[in-house]
């Protein structure tokens, strides 16, 4: 099974070019494989995928 990979999309930190799956969806996480920054997938239309920087992940004060 091939899997489709979309480019066209920079990572926000190095400006490399990031490898987003076809048919991934919002909310997704794509790490970078220049720098490793992990980005998540804000936006998923027809145009293409837009990314921000992926939160960091805050630790859990068991609230």
């Amino acid at each position: 099974m091939s899997t489709t990979v979309v480019t066209g999309v920079a990572c926000l930190v190095c400006d490399s070019p990031l490898d987003i799956e076809s048919g991934s969806e919002k909310g997704e996480i794509v790490e970078c494989g220049t720098c490793g920054q992990e980005h998540e997938l804000t936006d998923t239309s027809e145009n293409g995928y837009e990314v921000s920087l992926a939160p960091e992940v805050e630790e859990d004060w068991g609230e």
